[in-house]
C-alpha cells in the first residue's frame, strides 16, 4: 500500500515542505532520504540530523514508520544552548531593569 507523507525542513529565510508518496513502512529517516530534501538543502546531515513528526521529536527516525498524513520535519542543529540563551536574556533584562532612567 503506498501512502502520503511531507518531508519539511525550514531555514531562517526560506523553506521547503515536499509531499511523497511512500511504501507503508517507510521510516522518517527513509522518507527523508527519498523525498531528496538534502540536494535541496546540502548542509543537511540526514545521518545525525534530529527529526519529528508535527513538532514531537522522533527519538529514533531510522525506526519510527510513518503514518499517511505524517509530516516529518527535520530539525536544524541548535547554535547555542537554551538555558545559555535564557541566561544571557535575564541578565540583560536585570542590567536594563538596574540602569538609572536618563532624565532630559
Amino acid at each position: 500500500m503506498v501512502i502520503r507523507v511531507e518531508v519539511a525542513y525550514a531555514l531562517p529565510d526560506e523553506q521547503k515542505i515536499l509531499a511523497l508518496d511512500v511504501d507503508s513502512g517507510t521510516t522518517a529517516y527513509q522518507a527523508a532520504e527519498l523525498s531528496g530534501i538534502a540536494d535541496i538543502f546540502p548542509a543537511i546531515e540526514l545521518a545525525t540530523a534530529k527529526m519529528g513528526i508535527f513538532g514531537k521529536v522522533v527519538p529514533k527516525p531510522q525506526e519510527h514508520v510513518l503514518q499517511a498524513g505524517d509530516r516529518v520535519e527535520i530539525y536544524r542543529p541548535l547554535i547555542i544552548d537554551p538555558k545559555e540563551s535564557r541566561k544571557e536574556r535575564a541578565a540583560k533584562a536585570k542590567a536594563k531593569k538596574n540602569q538609572p532612567e536618563n532624565e532630559g
